[in-house]
């Protein structure tokens, strides 16, 4: 990595428990292609204020994790499509001062559904109604699943997005095994390292024995207690290291404008996993 010097390019990301995923993918990256940039994780004190700081001292772009990724929606000047369609954001990419949203969430979870050759004649529960929540949904409903039900204890929450997309609310997950879905979709932060949940499991054990595929977007740690319970009872899985590593290079994409190649890629995926 070059030395501190004044004409780097910044870029960063705000998340109320940052991880070194990205940062050691993105910076990864840029020493492979021999750019001049460097990439920072913060958990920000004030949305609004780091918001202003990104387009006040001209940083490049910032990733936007949970919980901040509606919040940003009225701190930025243009919302690409991408991320008008679901009123969700993941990127931001500064422009000479002019914030433009992006979400490449939806692609991650397009891709991985189609790579895992996932039937979209499965049920589906969806556990979770925020932003992540609704890059999933919209994903999912334009893959072909119908059968899908999104379990939320916010009703109000739970009930908008369900009725977005013609799918089906519940107030949480049933107790029994009894009409249990075929895929299991976790996108809240249950699971997640230094979080009040990181011991818990997402969906109950008698779910995910009944389920035949499980997928926690979580990726810290990539092996989640649902993840751990999945591959336990031999389900096929779909982790959160997945989600980061696609969402993170469409990203890189968007602030550098290069693609890097696939083994660049597998190379700063390795790296991003080997923390």
């Amino acid at each position: 990595m070059p030395i501190l010097n004044k004409d780097m390019t910044l870029c960063i990301s705000l998340s109320a428990r940052p991880s070194n995923n990205g940062t050691r993918f993105h910076n990864h990256l840029y020493e492979q292609l021999g750019l001049n940039w460097i990439y920072k994780a913060f958990a920000p004190a004030d949305l609004a204020q780091a918001i202003a700081g990104v387009r006040g001292l001209g940083l490049r772009g910032c990733a936007v994790s949970m919980p901040y990724k509606e919040d940003v929606i009225a701190l930025v000047d243009v919302m690409d499509p991408s991320a008008k369609a679901i009123d969700s954001v993941n990127t931001i990419v500064n422009d000479g001062g002019t914030l433009t949203a992006y979400n490449t969430d939806y692609t991650a979870i397009e891709q991985l559904l189609q790579r895992n050759r996932i039937p979209a004649d499965y049920s589906v529960w969806l556990l979770g109604a925020g932003g992540m929540a609704k890059a999933t949904a919209a994903a999912l409903r334009d893959a072909g699943f119908r059968n899908v039900t999104i379990i939320a204890r916010n009703e109000t929450a739970g009930r908008a997005l369900a009725e977005l997309y013609g799918f089906a609310w519940r107030a949480a997950v049933p107790a029994s095994s009894e009409g249990a879905a075929d895929l299991l979709i976790n996108v809240t932060p249950i699971g997640m390292a230094g979080g009040p949940e990181a011991d818990v499991l997402a969906f109950p054990q008698e779910a995910v024995d009944a389920a035949k595929a499980v997928f926690d977007v979580v990726a810290l740690p990539a092996e989640t207690p649902l993840i751990k319970a999945a591959r336990a009872a031999g389900k096929p899985v779909i982790t959160g290291a997945e989600v980061a590593t696609i969402q993170a290079l469409e990203q890189f994409v968007l602030y550098t404008g290069i693609r890097p190649s696939d083994e660049q890629v597998r190379a700063a995926e390795e790296f991003m996993r080997a923390q």
